[in-house]
């Protein structure tokens, strides 16, 4: 999970739908204005390229009993079908941190550890960042049912194969420190837009001491 600027104004279906009986929330623009603000990543897991993306309400708006919220342009997210049955729980319906007003990255650490994801939050006492890491934490992890395995570990493995590719490229820069293409593919797996970026930013600011010239590239 990463800071997302969500643009303005608010996509006009929104308004018009909200005045009507069975109004939707997923018109065109919505769709296409979410497809981009997030980059076509999951906000939560964050696969990119999603193949099955969903329109999802950060605060649940209750199959209406929270009207405001439906249409509520700050209250919808671009997320994977995983990813939201996994949020879908009670215990995650108040609390998960906004990405849009939040930076994930100043409260929680995103790591991969030989075959474990861990999601923790920096400081143990803010709650939200508490109940927001292990809400990603779970998204990994989760395998209560055959397709819910599946789907976990399809994730841990495209987050390690996009880890594997980060260090392949540190390497090659601690080999030509001065390869200007080697720094440019660099800064574009550390962008905010590329997938699994908390975890690959994590892992410079971790090791800031090895690649200082690198910490530029996580503004």
């Amino acid at each position: 999970m990463v800071k997302i600027e969500r643009s303005f104004p608010a996509p006009e279906s929104l308004a018009v739908e909200a005045k009507k009986l069975s109004g939707s929330y997923s018109k065109p623009d919505v769709i296409e204005k979410l497809k981009a603000d997030f980059h076509n990543k999951c906000y939560i897991c964050e696969l990119k390229d999603l193949q099955d993306p969903e329109v999802e309400h950060l605060l649940p708006h209750k199959n209406g009993k929270y009207p405001e919220r439906k249409f509520d342009w700050n209250n919808l997210f671009w997320v994977c079908g995983h990813c939201n049955k996994v949020k879908n729980q009670e215990k995650y319906d108040e609390g998960i941190m906004d990405c849009c007003k939040q930076d994930p990255e100043m409260y929680i650490n995103f790591e991969l550890q030989a075959r474990d994801v861990c999601v923790k939050a920096k400081d143990s006492g803010d709650q939200t960042a508490v109940l927001t890491a292990s809400l990603i934490q779970e998204v990994f992890n989760i395998k209560n049912t055959g397709m819910r395995t599946y789907k976990s570990d399809m994730r841990f493995q495209e987050l390690n194969k996009e880890m594997n590719v980060l260090y392949d490229n540190l390497e090659e820069m601690k080999r030509h420190p001065d390869s200007r293409i080697v720094l440019r593919k660099l800064k574009a797996l550390l962008r905010r837009e590329s997938k699994f970026a908390a975890f690959k930013r994590n892992y410079i600011r971790d090791n800031a001491q090895q690649f200082p010239q690198l910490l530029d590239y996580l503004v």
